[in-house]
């Protein structure tokens, strides 16, 4: 008999090496590899592992570790597109859900903000800003390379 331990090590590979959609499909992964769960047990440990769904670069949500963007590997133009931004001034952009976390030098956020308030195209629905962070809402139905496309657009330096 495999421990929880093992099955929380089990599911947290799985959902960082592969595009998991919903419980039934992470049960069936989880089968294949020797782990027979109910779906209450499996949805006590995607609690307790915190994951989270976040929408992938095709816009379907998909099931990844809070922090870490598995999918990347997959769909490599949102690396290359995300580690040109720190040439505006960017420190680091992270997503969750549909919100967009950015961190810049202290005393910028609220300047880089009003930039992004004022010149945005339809992508960005608003900002609110503290000193060296800015919280970025996008408008519904736009995917994370749309979003990063938009702020490259911008040219805020």
């Amino acid at each position: 008999m495999k421990t929880k331990e093992e099955r929380l090590l089990k599911i947290t590979e799985l959902v960082r090496n592969n595009s998991i959609n919903n419980q039934e499909e992470l049960l069936v992964l989880l089968s294949n590899h020797g782990f027979e769960i109910t779906q209450a047990t499996l949805s006590r440990d995607i609690k307790q592992l915190k994951i989270i769904k976040c929408p992938d670069a095709g816009g379907s949500y998909i099931y990844t570790i809070p922090g870490e963007y598995g999918y990347q590997s997959k769909h490599p133009d949102i690396k290359k597109e995300m580690s040109e931004l720190s040439d505006l001034g960017f420190l680091s952009l992270d997503f969750s859900g549909n919100l967009v976390v950015i961190r810049t030098r202290p005393g910028y956020a609220m300047g880089i903000a009003s930039d992004i308030d004022k010149r945005s195209s339809g992508a960005i629905l608003g900002t609110i800003a503290g000193d060296d962070t800015i919280l970025l809402i996008p408008k519904e139905g736009y995917s994370r390379i749309q979003v990063i496309k938009t702020l490259k657009e911008l040219n805020i330096k």
